[in-house]
């Protein structure tokens, strides 16, 4: 009866708990937070002052008493405790101007497809400590197939590939269940490792990784454009020691990045040989679907229909699609029952 009360108070949620961005979906309301997932605390007292945009604004500008993290590695949670104030600092702001005065919200939240356990575990864990009633945990790919609309209770297949910031995953569906995947750690942030390594070796320049990030989203591409692209790039000479600015083009930005596209394709390629040939005759008719804040990258869905000949689609919205996946889930209990993993005893 407790449980009803809560319940009747609170907001259902659904979470796409990513490396770079945490998006959240209020049940009747749409997504309501879009924040990167940064969290900065004062390190004297461990009190928490700033989350999101605020915190990523102040990533590498801080006192030495003041530390801003990313508490989530590569799609899993790297720091547990931090995480955790993360989920509680957005729970209380969705529930400030409800009548709850503890939120406790029935949650559907996405993980990647290779995680332990042990790391599932820990992301109900981390909920449910932030003040979740209730956690159902999914995976990404079904999450965000069902957010760009596939027919995954369907018998054909569904080939979707979800590039976020930590990891991209790579998935056929059918019958609401994965039949071959694989997930790898080559995503958005890998690519602006990429451009950093290649501004170190080509031009002796040390960038920031928001820097970097900058030059991805402005003139970075997978594919040959149409027209040249050309942005500023700053940082620090690594032979005098001094600022420095140099101007670079689309093409040295895609000659950095290229390696890592290559390996992408040719994981896609590699869960195409291992399908069963009757899905990989819908995935000819039907193509493969990108999704992620990555799918962004000009020229990625190119770059995949190149090397499998497959045609390759980008979603409408694609940062939004595995949030909009755990959106639909709140209001159809068949279907999450459905594609819900299972996880160690939790609080009911």
């Amino acid at each position: 009866m407790l449980g009803s009360m809560f319940g009747a108070l609170s907001k259902d949620l659904g979470i796409d708990l990513g490396t770079a961005n945490t998006l959240i979906h209020a049940k009747g309301q749409g997504v309501v937070v879009n924040e990167p997932s940064v969290v900065a605390i004062n390190s004297r007292n461990g009190q928490v002052i700033a989350v999101g945009h605020e915190a990523k604004a102040m990533l590498g500008k801080t006192p030495p008493n003041v530390t801003v993290s990313r508490p989530l590695q590569r799609g899993i949670i790297a720091d547990f405790e931090v995480t955790e104030k993360m989920l509680r600092y957005f729970f209380e702001k969705l529930h400030r101007e409800t009548t709850a005065f503890i939120p406790r919200p029935r949650v559907v939240i996405g993980v990647p497809l290779d995680v332990t356990e042990v790391e599932r575990k820990a992301v109900g864990d981390a909920a449910m400590s932030a003040g979740a009633r209730r956690v159902h945990i999914i995976e990404e790919p079904i999450a965000a197939a069902i957010g760009a609309g596939l027919p995954i209770s369907d018998p054909v297949g569904n080939m979707i590939i979800d590039m976020g910031g930590g990891t991209t995953e790579i998935a056929v569906i059918s019958l609401n269940g994965v039949v071959t995947a694989k997930s790898i750690t080559i995503a958005g942030d890998e690519l602006s490792r990429n451009i950093i390594q290649y501004a170190r070796e080509v031009f002796n320049l040390l960038l920031g990784e928001r820097v970097a990030e900058e030059i991805k989203i402005d003139i970075g591409s997978a594919s040959l454009l149409p027209a040249r692209l050309e942005a500023p790039m700053r940082g620090r000479d690594l032979l005098s020691g001094l600022p420095r600015e140099i101007i670079v083009n689309d093409e040295q930005i895609r000659e950095a990045i290229s390696r890592s596209v290559r390996t992408v394709v040719e994981h896609v390629k590699s869960i195409l040989e291992i399908t069963p040939p009757e899905l990989v005759a819908d995935i000819y008719r039907r193509g493969i679907v990108l999704t992620g804040g990555s799918a962004l990258l000009r020229g990625m869905d190119q770059a995949i229909s190149q090397g499998t000949g497959l045609p390759v689609r980008v979603t409408d919205d694609p940062l939004m699609a595995v949030v909009r996946g755990t959106g639909v889930l709140l209001d159809d209990k068949k279907l999450l029952a459905d594609v819900e993993l299972p996880i160690q005893e939790m609080m009911r």
